[in-house]
């Protein structure tokens, strides 16, 4: 083949990484650590490419991973968490009967004065409500994972709905937020306009 034919320039270029097909024995321990660490309900789709196995293999591996958790294989003891589909993926949740443990953990663990940044993204939601990890991370201009969690585990934020069409959860604020700020509802928060940059980016329709 010529010198610096469009084959070369293909594999000069292409650097891109395809991980490893997982072992058809381990895939659903696979799939158990990537749920894990999971923020977002993810796809079997998503999935299928995390563990390079075919979307029916992966399929019946979820299959197994909800039985195995609900306790129905070989005479098993359901666990306190669950693997749960929402809005067209799915992600491992506590089940609710220990949600007021887990809270009350969560609240006890956790230092009462929240950061800066945790600051900023409370205010974002608060007055964005209801926005997506997505949409808050756009307005702040940086990852906002590890905080949107930390709201949520102080009981500040909730997951008020996944988008049907892209997965999305969206979130907004709770009483307990209402109760903290010694408000009734969210519109006794002060208008933020004044507080802004004219034209701030994000806020071009918020009072």
């Amino acid at each position: 083949m010529p010198e610096g034919s469009a084959a070369d320039v293909t594999e000069a270029t292409d650097t891109t990484e395809v991980p490893a097909p997982v072992e058809d024995a381990r895939i659903e321990r696979a799939l158990e650590a990537i749920l894990m660490v999971a923020d977002e309900p993810m796809s079997v789709v998503t999935l299928a490419t995390a563990v390079g196995a075919p979307v029916k293999r992966v399929r019946q591996a979820i299959a197994a991973l909800v039985a195995d958790y609900d306790g129905e294989t070989d005479g098993g003891v359901r666990r306190g968490f669950e693997l749960r589909e929402v809005g067209g993926g799915w992600r491992i949740y506590v089940r609710d009967e220990f949600d007021a443990v887990v809270s009350g953990y969560v609240l006890q663990q956790n230092p009462t004065k929240l950061s800066q940044a945790a600051l900023e993204t409370l205010a974002v939601i608060a007055y964005k409500q209801p926005i997506s990890r997505g949409a808050i991370a756009s307005i702040r201009a940086v990852n906002v994972d590890s905080v949107v969690r930390t709201l949520l585990g102080r009981g500040l934020i909730t997951e008020l709905f996944t988008d049907s069409e892209t997965g999305a959860i969206n979130y907004g604020t709770t009483d307990l937020l209402l109760s903290q700020l010694g408000i009734n509802t969210i519109d006794e928060l002060p208008k933020i306009s004044p507080l802004l940059d004219d034209g701030a980016e994000g806020f071009e329709d918020v009072r």
